[in-house]
């Protein structure tokens, strides 16, 4: 990981503003991604880094990630006679 920054989060009108240190390499007007997670944290990158973020994301996969597959996958018989349904 990288190094760590501290941000106020303070109000601004009716909503919450969050200050971020200027070290971050943001500049003034620049959009931000922000994804909250379901633990509370909150994972952010510079608009237009998604391809480089999803990219970095498979070079950080072991080796031998998968390498024996995904192993079974039991699924039972389909009964193909019946009524005809619509797809969901």
């Amino acid at each position: 990981m990288g190094e760590e920054y501290r941000a106020k989060v303070f109000k601004s009108g009716n909503s919450l503003a969050l200050r971020l240190p200027k070290s971050l390499g943001l500049n003034d007007g620049e959009e931000v991604v922000m994804i909250p997670h379901a633990d509370g944290s909150f994972s952010f990158w510079k608009q237009g880094q998604q391809r480089d973020i999803l990219l970095s994301l498979f070079g950080s996969m072991s080796a031998g990630f998968m390498a024996e597959g995904r192993g079974d996958i039991d699924q039972g018989d389909r009964d193909w006679t019946g009524p005809a349904s619509s797809a969901a």
